[in-house]
């Protein structure tokens, strides 16, 4: 049910309202489609997405595209892609129409024309038929001064004569909201008691623009009303706007949203995060092998929402989880600063619960086999079930990413040497391939202990038998102990190898 119908129905019961709109909470995430998801924007995402489906309400989807010059092709599309991504599914939006659609701006602009048109009789809004010219020369003349550049509010005191004659002259003009100079409040979710006067540092601000489309501050506050959007959850560089939008919502008589907004995602320094950073996009941690849910995790890890167990260290919660524990209150006000070191370790837990699950694991194995045989395509490999989940279940407490398994020097988990790169004594090594079919325990501890015994009963240096074994079986000259990848390969295929390189 709508926030503006819930309002009518229980309009002799405001508290009980209020009590609904709480329970029931709608949210949105409101990207621009001017190129990707960066990690500030899931971040948004993610927290409105885990407030709502925590208290059973709806997460809406809303692109705001009334910026036509700054669109780009296709960004909508890879914008859901990375949603979907990360596991967070909205219930309203592109594809998903509700009552309260469209939810493309772009496809809304007869609302806001109607809204327009109630601002303008109501006498909140005004034409203002300044030029770029004129702006430009008011900004530089208060930048020489040393003043606030702000509009100096010239146009709204025209009388409606002067108005309807210059638009009759054809000359252009946008429409301006009218400031009030007194002081507006607000409960933030997350900082507390927020009051600001709007009109000490800005002129009346524009809500259309001379092309006819709404600038972000008058589309927010009509499509979130229309929307019935309870609650904003956004970052904190709107939260000096916020002020200017309660002064809309009362031009208009409406009830506003609750507003919360996010702090700033910093580098671990303490550095501002830039989209300019090759770090930063949700597609190139997926890219770079990030599951999702390390990733999301990440993101929670460094912003707060969610109590903390002293002692616990990191532990990954799946999404259930999280929209279990989150808590708007918990959020914390400081910078959230990103620790890279939390991302690998997430990832690694990830593998780690993958494994714990037979389909999440048989998912995972054929993910790997698929990037061996991309990775080595010319090669003899041994990618079987077996062998693949069993070097992941070893490869978990070393790696942070199934990709690392498939360079040069894991290589030797998949390709067989080559006979003719090997240094050989054939004797020694066939004696040993004897023993080595004869022993039962092929454990690494149990494998150090008999190769060290092999080599003083046959009088040879120990580093040398290494040296060899390690070239029959991998081909390399350096990697993890022999006894270890012995073990990892297990006995059949290690006395295969051994005897490969004997024909």
């Amino acid at each position: 049910m709508q926030g503006t119908v819930l309002a009518k129905y229980f309009a002799p019961s405001y508290n009980l309202y209020r009590t609904l709109k709480t329970l029931y909470p709608r949210v949105r995430f409101a990207p621009s489609p001017t190129g990707y998801l960066h990690l500030g924007g899931l971040r948004t995402a993610l927290y409105n997405y885990l407030f709502a489906k925590s208290k059973g309400g709806v997460f809406i989807l809303r692109i705001e595209d009334t910026d036509q010059a700054r669109k780009l092709e296709g960004s909508v599309e890879a914008l859901v892609k990375d949603l979907n991504w990360v596991g967070i599914e909205y219930g309203e939006g592109p594809g998903k129409e509700g009552q309260s659609g469209p939810y493309i701006q772009s496809e809304r602009l007869k609302i806001y024309q109607d809204h327009i048109a109630k601002l303008l009789d109501n006498g909140s809004a005004y034409h203002c038929f300044c030029t770029e010219r004129r702006l430009n020369i008011l900004r530089r003349n208060a930048i020489r001064s040393q003043h606030v550049p702000k509009y100096d509010n010239r146009c709204r005191n025209l009388t409606h004569d002067e108005v309807k004659e210059k638009i009759k002259s054809g000359i252009g003009y946008c429409i301006r909201f009218k400031l009030s100079s007194d002081c507006q409040y607000f409960e933030d979710l997350v900082f507390g008691n927020i009051a600001y006067d709007v009109s000490l540092n800005e002129g009346d601000p524009v809500l259309m623009k001379g092309d006819g489309y709404p600038t972000y501050h008058f589309a927010n506050v009509v499509d979130d009303h229309l929307m019935g959007i309870t609650h904003v959850l956004r970052g904190v560089e709107w939260q000096i706007s916020t002020t200017k939008h309660l002064l809309i919502y009362r031009a208009f008589g409406w009830t506003p949203p609750q507003f919360g907004h996010l702090p700033l995602i910093v580098n671990s320094d303490g550095t501002k995060l830039s989209k300019r950073q090759g770090d930063v996009r949700v597609e190139d941690y997926r890219n770079s092998g990030i599951f999702p849910l390390a990733l999301v995790n990440y993101i929670t890890l460094s912003g707060g929402g969610f109590d903390h167990v002293v002692g616990e260290g990191v532990r990954l919660k799946t999404m259930d989880e999280l929209i279990t524990e989150f808590q708007v209150k918990k959020i914390s006000a400081h910078p959230s600063r990103l620790n890279p070191d939390l991302l690998q370790e997430c990832n690694k837990l990830e593998i780690k619960r993958q494994l714990r699950d037979d389909k999440l694991a048989e998912k995972l194995v054929n993910n790997l086999k698929d990037l061996i045989k991309k990775k080595y395509p010319q090669e003899n490999l041994n990618v079987s079930e077996e062998h693949v989940r069993k070097v992941l279940i070893w490869a978990t407490p070393r790696i942070t990413n199934i990709e690392d398994l498939i360079t040069p020097k894991f290589a030797f988990l998949w390709i067989l040497p080559s006979a003719d790169q090997i240094d050989l004594n054939k004797n020694l090594l066939q004696k040993l391939i004897q023993k080595l079919e004869n022993i039962e325990k092929f454990d690494e501890q149990a494998l150090k202990e008999y190769l060290r015994m092999f080599s003083t009963e046959n009088e040879v240096k120990f580093s040398a038998l290494m040296r060899m074994l390690r070239s029959a079986l991998s081909g390399l000259k350096e990697g993890p102990g022999v006894a270890e990848m012995m073990h990892l390969l297990g006995k059949n295929q290690s006395l295969e190898r051994l005897k490969a390189v004997l024909r």
